[in-house]
């Protein structure tokens, strides 16, 4: 999610509100439930929050937030974010508390929700070809799978990546499609 927020501070954002569904990571390990050599679960600032909170004073994520609904203007373009705070019940599950809905006002909603592989429905369908991480195989400057006429590009491609890979991986894409189309 930091690419998504570097990438929206480098398009001169007004405002930036990173939410997570997750509470807040405690600020050092926890040697009893997360043990070297795990993954520490700590808090982190990575550059994209640093960045945020350098241009406009905060911590731009807010934590143990649940998007409820996107809201629009009447004219099919967001206007808000509805939300409400969670918390972690005894088995584990995420629980709306309530009291807390609240409506974030947005021009532009980015979901960065992590990657761990392309869905399969369609992979499935048309039987494309795999490469050993279970993304889409296809060699990077033509996008073309194993079925004629079916492209692939970005995150599905290349597996978890930046975003701009993927921005700039779209516009390869297109550009292969339309050559395709013109043949």
């Amino acid at each position: 999610g930091t690419d998504c927020i570097g990438t929206a501070l480098r398009h001169f954002c007004k405002s930036m509100v990173n939410l997570e569904l997750l509470p807040k990571s405690p600020d050092s390990r926890n040697e009893v439930e997360n043990p070297w050599p795990l993954y520490p679960k700590i808090y982190k600032v990575d550059y994209g929050h640093e960045e945020s909170m350098n241009l406009f004073g905060s911590d731009p994520r807010a934590f143990a937030v649940m998007t409820t609904a996107l809201l629009d203007d009447g004219e099919g373009n967001v206007r808000a974010i509805r939300t409400t705070n969670v918390e972690r019940k005894e088995d584990g599950t995420l629980a709306p508390v309530p009291g807390t809905d609240h409506e974030i006002p947005a021009d532009l909603v980015l979901l960065a929700m992590g990657f761990v592989g392309p869905e399969t429905t369609l992979i499935d369908k048309f039987g494309l070809e795999q490469d050993a991480s279970g993304n889409i195989k296809a060699q990077f400057g033509d996008y073309k799978t194993s079925r004629k006429g079916i492209f692939t590009a970005g995150d599905c491609r290349r597996g978890q990546s930046l975003v701009v890979w993927a921005i700039n991986e779209g516009r390869e894409v297109a550009d292969v499609v339309n050559s395709y189309l013109d043949e």
